[in-house]
């Protein structure tokens, strides 16, 4: 009996998985590309930073998605291996230590595997709430010991290296950032396919069993503490080298890296990319960067809108746009799409049109407290907003309470269609499977 299944991949032609082959193509020829599309130095130091976001975002979801295990502290994995890097890179320039700046990213990655491996033994003892605990304590206990120890920390100041050392290999110096850029590019690229490999392997398959039915583990003659310490040494080892990456990359590091709020960053942007899928957290991994670069330069309430949309993330897609995508790309593949489209548009204006409202009250706010010595006046999107003139406070509020209304009409009409559509979708598989057997 043979069955055609909806997921079954149609450029499947075994032993070649010819779709998976041209995805992992397309990845490498973006990483390739995208410094010679976007060619300024502010552009490829983003380019440098999504690919050191993405290492280690998936390597957290090896914890929280893969394992099901919530930690609060993995910033201090990646944060220690970016001193241990940086303290490497100085004995390379002092000659003290001979090893090429294109390695020492791989200091960083064994630096979090050894501190994964000790730190980790006592995290991953307990599961649950627990677990969640313990990663929170060991975190502040790390945060303070930077603090304590200002021989290995640097202090406030940091600990700063300069990457432009040693012999020349091939005529790269690693000075321009273009150069740096390609190596994060590299190391990003293996560590991706590294990480998907693990999710193909038996203590893959099993930690995802762990997450998702731990007795049955126990039952069947597998330590689910000894799968969750394993994967914990993995998340930390991958971890480690994204912050070596970082020192070479910045050539400083301080005692930010490894701080709570580092840590709650990977836990929000890995959530918004989507934890349930493979490359959910490269999503999170690109929108933390935009976040924390472009968006903080934009407006100092970069916060609070981000709070906002995790909000709204986690009440309308708690899946992440990874889900959102999937299940839009399942739409696409039985023809239903189309008949969303003036659907989204009508979500999207009106949703956006609430949002402007709120964006607007939330600036004036801001500029009242912030900038009241700059005047009442206040420029947002092109128009001039008056801090103590009704007509502004009016304007918005009428845009927010009127768009959240027509949103949610708009909203209840859209998942009355949504469902009417995936029950065709349900029927065309039953005929297709009929059809099949």
């Amino acid at each position: 009996m043979h069955h055609t299944s909806e997921n079954q991949p149609n450029f499947h032609f075994k032993p070649w998985n010819v779709g998976r082959i041209l995805i992992w193509g397309l990845y490498a020829l973006v990483l390739l590309v995208a410094p010679l599309l976007w060619t300024s130095s502010f552009a490829q130091t983003m380019l440098s930073q999504m690919g050191i976001a993405i290492i280690v975002c998936l390597a957290y979801n090896i914890l929280l998605g893969q394992g099901g295990m919530l930690s609060f502290g993995h910033a201090v994995y990646s944060g220690l291996g970016s001193f241990l890097a940086i303290h490497a890179l100085n004995k390379v320039g002092a000659g003290s230590l001979g090893l090429p700046v294109s390695l020492v990213p791989l200091v960083g990655g064994l630096g979090g595997l050894l501190f994964a491996a000790l730190l980790g033994y006592v995290s991953t003892k307990k599961a649950g709430t627990t677990f969640a605990m313990i990663t929170l304590g060991v975190s502040e206990l790390v945060w303070s010991m930077s603090l304590m120890l200002p021989e290995f920390f640097g202090g406030e100041g940091g600990v700063s290296a300069n990457r432009v050392v040693g012999e020349k290999v091939l005529g790269i110096s690693f000075g321009p950032q273009i150069q740096v850029y390609y190596l994060i590019a590299i190391y990003c690229f293996i560590c991706t396919a590294a990480m998907f490999a693990l999710t193909r392997t038996p203590l893959g398959r099993i930690l995802n069993a762990v997450r998702d039915n731990p007795e049955r583990v126990e039952f069947i003659g597998y330590s689910t503490r000894r799968v969750r310490y394993l994967a914990f040494m993995i998340s930390g080892f991958f971890a480690g080298i994204s912050g070596g990456l970082a020192a070479v990359n910045f050539e400083i590091v301080t005692a930010e890296v490894v701080g709570a709020a580092r840590s709650g960053a990977y836990l929000l942007f890995v959530f918004l990319g989507g934890a349930t899928f493979f490359f959910g957290p490269i999503l999170g991994a690109v929108l933390m960067v935009i976040a924390l670069v472009l968006l903080s330069e934009l407006t100092k309430a970069w916060l609070l809108y981000l709070g906002l949309v995790f909000l709204l993330m986690v009440m309308y897609a708690p899946g992440g746009l990874a889900s959102l995508l999937m299940m839009n790309l399942r739409l696409a593949a039985f023809g239903k799409l189309r008949r969303l489209w003036v659907a989204y548009l009508a979500l999207g204006g009106i949703g956006l049109a609430a949002l402007t409202g709120v964006a607007a009250m939330i600036e004036m706010l801001y500029h009242m407290q912030l900038n009241a010595a700059l005047g009442p006046q206040l420029k947002f999107m092109g128009a001039q907003l008056n801090t103590h003139g009704v007509d502004s406070w009016a304007g918005a509020i009428f845009l927010t309470l009127t768009g959240a209304a027509l949103f949610e009409l708009t909203r209840r009409h859209f998942q009355a269609q949504w469902g009417e559509i995936q029950e065709d979708i349900e029927k065309e598989i039953k005929r297709r499977e009929a059809i099949s057997t």
